[in-house]
């Protein structure tokens, strides 16, 4: 299964839009399964469903991260190759939905009972938030093979 069906998969089955885009790659990577959806667990819903930046797009740069970040001191390198893949999903991921936030991808706010009606009235689970997170899978896969 590739990244994108599993991430889907995982997304319709109760995880949130960064442990989705996180977790296969993540698994991938040798990261332990309980770790990984752990580690991206806080960065639902725009980092805690404070509806800031998508977190399909936060596990999309924790992937960037995992695969390209600096992890010795020296290695500046390995740090502006990051920013800079960072830098070029936000444009593909934007270009795409035209904003990075997850308020203004939904339009209603989840942490009242009106948004979260409007949510479920409108199935924006299913047109939004799936696209979301199949999206930045698409761009991440395009960009990591580059």
């Amino acid at each position: 299964m590739n990244q994108t069906t599993e991430a889907v998969k995982l997304f319709s089955s109760g995880f949130n839009c960064a442990q989705s885009v996180f977790v296969p790659y993540a698994e991938e990577a040798g990261l332990p399964r309980e770790q990984a959806f752990k580690l991206s667990c806080g960065f639902g819903a725009g980092k805690g469903r404070q509806q800031k930046t998508c977190g399909a797009v936060t596990g999309s740069y924790m992937v960037i991260g995992l695969k390209h970040g600096k992890y010795q001191q020296e290695d500046n390198p390995a740090r502006e190759k990051t920013y800079s893949l960072v830098k070029e999903f936000s444009k593909q991921f934007i270009k795409k939905n035209k904003t990075l936030e997850c308020s203004e991808l939904l339009h209603c706010d989840l942490n009242t009972e009106e948004g979260n009606k409007y949510f479920q009235e409108h199935q924006l689970h299913n047109d939004v938030c799936v696209k979301c997170v199949t999206d930045a899978n698409n761009i991440l896969n395009a960009i990591l093979e580059e």
